[in-house]
């Protein structure tokens, strides 16, 4: 054959009775096999609407069915039977004709198999029949036994046995009166209480949900003393004459007791007597098993799951101060019948064998074994192949006809255990029953079994071949299984293809063909990781898998949380999204937090990933707060457990209070303690009613707080603690003004709070002046100007002073400086900065706190228009005690007009003698324009204005000019020429090159240098371009042109006027004497300065309160760049000349140049 030498194995189906349990597929004929039935007995409830007796077997042709009951045919009316079993339904209306024994037979052409018999059992609904029972009348110290005698059947149901009264009161049980385990109460001695009318034994069926009674029982019981005794000679109970003990239960000296094994083992002895005999219970020969217990007051014993080794020989003794009794118990346990190991299995086996089918068994007595055939009794025949041998069949070279389904049935007294066993007795060639061409999907580097299942008698050898070529599949990955299945192990991609499973016996051959795909595994790349969220906010977990693209239709991914799985929705409500395998959970609370697996699978395979999500929330409120007295009632301990921090430790916890007699209902915080600490220390207010509550705080934020604290009242005491943040001020010149910050309500600790203010001159007056006030103000009147005092309040209520005050002292009223700075002296520094200096005035001038020095100059007229007058009045504040200042933003070539004044909180004082100064010269301003007109060839006419602002007297203007390269921009070649004359407005300038690019700058100067140049571009023109000017232009344009330039010029001169009027006309004269600040209360340098203003309080353009930065740009060239080292201190200049900072400390020497003008001016 084609798969010679290739993988083989010899599948055996059959051999002998040996064999482990026959599975013969469907697919085969073969007689019944019972599946499922009902295990007997069944008992019908009164509760039960109908009762099913399941009968099912599989067999091939179909089974069919049949019932017998009681060991004859049944064919049960009114029945329900199913149309693939045997199963029969019987409603309850019909059950209690329908009680016996049934057993159920199923069998096709090739056999029967039938079931243990089944009994139904109908009990009736329990009752105790009606009847009249005598009263029980006994002597005191006599026995007494009631009986109950519950219903029969009672047995079939779980049931309780309670002995009542007819109010339903329990009879009391003890040593002397007691139950037996069938329901009969037991009296071991009467006595007078034991007499009454209405003992009743009532039964409750708790399957049912039922409850009878019996008739009521009486007993009386008389009483042990002669009747001549008389009836009050005594007041003691006389007991009932001693008796020797007896057995109420059992009877007789001794008991068989037989049980099976695994039951409850229940030995009773009830005794009687007087006095009430105790019980004691030993084993004869041995000792009483471990799982021995007493019950019922010790006449009970009881044997849990009895075992062979109990069996033997008890006995209880009944004893008393009178004597004993002794009752013995023979204990016998025995068993039903069961398998030796396991029931007799079905066989297949070729013909001409021989078949062996034991029935091994075990039970106590021994059982008895009833062969069947067919569910027909099958007896030994000793002239046939066919032989029953006690517990063993034989079939001697059995024959097709030897086939059919044989029955051992084993039982004794205590129940029987039946086995169908099927024997098939054929010649059969292999059929192949796995489907041919299957299809088999494995991942890379799982194992796969391809199956190839055969039916054959005698057994069918089976083999292996991939693609045809046998050896592919040789090796240790490759085994071949008992059920004719090859498994590989561990499949890898090469593994891909055809398979071939091939089968034959002695009776012919079949195969079948097997598809192997060797798939991708799927593998999570990006898992999910361990995460921290807070609360409310939207967690996501991510899953990105890779996986075969061949399964991407089952592909899917779940989230399983905490082992069950995660159902998500696409509806609004969901808090549950998956994208991507992507988790996200809106809204995260505290329920989500746990351990989240993300599975991606596909049908074949599957990978996780596991990540724990923690939520962050707040802390939940403190629990059981409890508060204790220390060392006074106003310092008490709060004590409380924490609440869950939910995954984010506690930083702090806040003690809040709220009292009822300030603020009710507001809660204020009292005091932080750390987050590992539990107890808080509080120091409380007196004359409060408080109640506390806790809150816990970490990092997500406060948690809620805690449940409040009963009320906690404080006793009244006096004042802790004194005002505070005493201000003594000074509004009017002849009184003082004290304020300060009042106490708290909760700080009163107690009625009638008031202040004692204290005051006294300072250094003058040794006894204090006081005065008791509610308010948290006082004004003391007609105190001289600016007088020391010292002052102190005491607070105070109706239960004592309040703690020393501590002294603070202040000033009474100021008043405007009465006196003016002297020797004031200027010196010029530049044409636009000037240093002024004076002697300070007197401090007992001052009459208040020194604010500093006002310095205010004035513009008289510029020094070239003596006629023109500014009046442009300007000052500075520079605060604090100084004699001397720097003045910015003068005009050079002016005359000012100067004078200082010292200033308080209330005002200036009277300006000093005024100071006459002039500026020297300064550059001019830029000219304002510049034009090049008229370019020839070789010349260019220039013409521009004159500056808006000369600064001086105007000498010429200086004309740069430079040659440019037109292509790299650069400088070719440079001159320059002063054209002398203040009045030229324009200049030819000739010796040009032709047709080349230039630029011009052209500055003003004075006798102090030049200022800044303004430029202008222009081209000479070349030879061509002058004749055609010659051509179009009469020599006149030269004229009509200059008299354009000059049109504009004096329309640009007029424009310059009219700003420069808008800009610095005249200004009015405004004397800042309200609004100085207080120099005490602010840091204060000599040198600086904190307020410019002209008259319309407008600071210097570029300065700020104490800078000042001008932008300028005309100044003295000569000066500027030594001007630093001239001034008082470290101030600095623009280059321009204007003053951009402070002046201080002591003049730095070396050479200066000197400012042309007038000198230094002393008053």
């Amino acid at each position: 054959m084609r798969l010679a030498g290739s993988l083989q194995m010899v599948l055996l189906l059959a051999l002998t009775s040996r064999v482990a349990g026959l599975s013969i597929p469907l697919e085969v004929e073969q007689p019944p096999t019972i599946i499922t039935h009902t295990s007997g007995p069944v008992i019908a409830l009164p509760i039960d609407d109908f009762v099913a007796i399941r009968c099912e077997a599989r067999a091939n042709p179909p089974p069919q069915y049949r019932w017998t009951r009681d060991g004859k045919d049944f064919t049960p009316p009114y029945v329900t039977t199913n149309k693939t079993g045997g199963t029969f339904v019987l409603h309850y209306k019909h059950l209690t004709q329908f009680q016996g024994k049934y057993r159920c037979y199923a069998f096709n052409k090739l056999g029967t198999a039938i079931t243990e018999e089944i009994e139904l059992i109908v009990p009736s609904i329990p009752k105790f029949p009606k009847e009249d029972i005598d009263q029980v009348v006994v002597q005191e110290g006599e026995p007494i036994i009631l009986k109950c005698d519950p219903p029969l059947g009672v047995g079939l149901m779980d049931v309780q046995i309670y002995w009542m009264t007819v109010d339903l009161q329990l009879i009391e049980q003890n040593d002397r009166v007691s139950m037996d385990v069938n329901g009969n109460l037991y009296f071991s001695n009467a006595l007078q209480k034991d007499s009454r009318q209405d003992y009743s034994c009532c039964v409750a069926f708790s399957m049912i949900r039922t409850i009878i009674q019996k008739t009521a029982m009486a007993i009386v019981v008389k009483s042990s003393k002669p009747d001549n005794d008389s009836a009050d000679a005594s007041d003691a109970a006389e007991a009932p004459p001693v008796r020797i003990p007896g057995l109420l239960l059992p009877s007789g000296v001794q008991t068989e007791k037989i049980l099976l094994k695994g039951r409850e083992l229940q030995l009773e002895c009830i005794p009687e007597g007087v006095p009430t005999p105790t019980v004691k219970w030993i084993k004869m020969g041995d000792k009483l098993p471990r799982r021995t217990k007493l019950k019922n007051f010790g006449k009970l014993l009881s044997i849990s799951a009895v075992e062979e080794r109990d069996q033997g020989k008890y006995m209880c003794i009944a004893n008393n101060s009178a004597g004993e009794a002794v009752h013995y118990f023979d204990v016998i346990v025995e068993e039903p019948p069961k398998w030796l190991t396991e029931p007799p299995q079905s066989q297949l086996t070729v013909i001409g064998s021989d078949v062996h089918i034991k029935c091994s068994v075990s039970g106590k007595p021994p059982p008895d074994i009833t062969w069947r055939r067919n569910g027909e009794l099958f007896e030994d025949d000793p002239g046939s192949s066919r032989r029953v041998l006690d517990d063993t069949v034989v079939l001697h070279n059995a024959r097709p006809e030897d086939s059919a389904v044989y029955q051992c049935e084993a039982s004794n007294t205590h129940g029987r255990v039946l086995a169908n066993v099927n024997i098939m007795v054929t010649n059969v060639a292999p059929l192949i029953l796995t489907r041919d061409y299957q299809e088999y999907d494995v991942i890379l580097g799982d194992d796969i079994i391809m199956d190839c299942t055969v039916f054959s008698s005698p057994p069918a050898t089976i083999t292996w071949a991939k693609d045809d070529d046998p050896e592919t599949i040789k090796g240790e990955r490759f085994l071949s299984l008992q059920n004719g299945a090859l498994q590989i192990i561990g499949a890898e991609k090469d593994d891909s293809g055809e398979y071939v499973c091939a089968a034959f016996n002695t009776e012919g051959d079949s195969a079948l063909i097997a598809l192997l795909d060797v798939k991708d595994p799927t593998k999570i790349v990006a898992p999910p990781q361990d995460v921290q969220i807070i609360s409310g906010t939207t967690a996501q977990l991510p899953c990105q898998a890779e996986y075969d693209k061949t399964l991407r239709s089952t592909f899917e991914v779940l989230w399983i949380k905490d082992g069950e799985e995660i159902l998500t929705s696409f509806e609004e409500d969901s808090r549950y999204l998956v994208e991507d395998g992507m988790l996200q959970i809106m809204k995260v609370n505290l329920s989500d937090q746990g351990i989240y697996t993300c599975i991606a699978r596909t049908s074949l395979d599957e990978d996780n990933a596991t990540a724990v999500l923690t939520v962050l929330d707040v802390p939940d409120a403190p629990r059981n707060i409890e508060l204790f007295e220390l060392k006074s009632p106003r310092n008490v301990s709060l004590f409380w457990k924490p609440g869950s921090d939910h995954n984010s430790s506690v930083t702090e916890f806040i003690v809040e209070y709220e009292e009822s007699q300030w603020e009710p209902g507001r809660w204020r915080e009292l005091q932080k303690v750390p987050g590992n600490q539990a107890t808080a220390e509080l120091a409380l207010y007196g004359h409060l009613n408080y109640q506390f509550r806790v809150y816990a705080v970490n990092t997500v934020g406060p948690g809620p707080p805690s449940e409040p604290t009963e009320r906690y009242k404080t006793p009244p005491a006096a004042p802790d603690r004194n005002p505070e943040n005493i201000k003594i001020q000074g509004h009017l010149p002849h009184q003082m003004d004290i304020t300060w910050e009042p106490l708290l309500p909760i700080e009163h600790n107690g009625p009638g709070l008031e202040y004692k203010v204290s005051y006294r001159k300072l250094g003058v007056e040794d006894n204090w002046k006081d005065h008791l006030v509610k308010r948290h103000s006082f004004v003391v009147r007609n105190t001289s100007t600016f007088i020391p005092y010292e002052i102190k309040i005491q607070s105070r209520n109706s239960h004592g002073w309040g703690p020393e005050p501590k002294v603070a002292s202040g000033y009474s009223g100021e008043d405007v400086p009465t006196a003016a700075p002297q020797d004031i002296a200027v010196e010029v520094i530049n044409t636009t900065v000037l240093r002024v200096s004076w002697t300070p005035v007197p401090p007992a001038t001052v009459r208040g706190h020194l604010g500093g020095y006002n310095v205010h100059w004035t513009r008289k007229h510029s020094l070239l228009n003596p006629n023109k007058i500014f009046d442009n009045r300007q000052s500075l504040a520079f605060p604090g005690k100084r004699n001397h200042a720097i003045v910015p933003g003068l005009k050079p070539f002016s005359e000012y007009r100067l004078t200082v004044s010292v200033f308080n909180k209330k005002g200036n004082g009277p300006n000093s003698d005024p100071v006459t100064f002039n500026t020297p010269e300064g550059v001019p301003e830029q000219v304002p324009v510049l034009t090049a007109s008229n370019a020839q060839k070789d010349s260019i006419l220039l013409v521009w204005g004159p500056p808006l602002e000369a600064n001086g007297i105007l000498t010429g203007y200086l004309l740069q000019y430079y040659l440019i390269n037109e292509t790299t921009l650069e400088v070719v070649d440079s001159q320059e020429m002063n054209v002398t004359g203040a009045d030229t407005t324009q200049w030819q300038l000739h010796g040009l090159q032709e047709g080349s690019l230039y630029r011009f700058r052209l500055s003003a100067c004075t006798r102090a240098g030049c200022g800044p140049p303004l430029a202008q571009e222009s081209n000479t023109i070349t030879p061509e371009r002058v004749e055609g000017q010659q051509s179009n232009f009469s020599t006149q344009g030269w004229v009509i042109g200059t008299m354009c330039a000059v049109a504009l010029l004096t329309l640009v001169a007029l424009m310059a006027c009219f700003v420069r009027r808008n800009k610095g006309g005249k200004y009015a004269v405004k004397e800042k004497e309200d609004l100085h600040p207080d120099a005490e209360s602010q840091g204060m340098n000599d040198d600086t300065f904190c307020e410019y203003s002209d008259s319309d309080e407008k600071p210097l353009k570029g300065s700020s309160l104490c800078s000042l930065n001008g932008n300028d740009t005309v100044g003295d060239s000569v000066s500027r760049d030594s001007l630093v080292d001239y001034a008082d201190g470290g101030g600095e200049f623009n280059e321009d000349g204007s003053f951009i900072g402070e002046y201080s400390g002591r003049r730095h020497g070396g050479s200066v140049s000197e400012p042309s003008g007038p000198g230094p001016v002393t008053a």
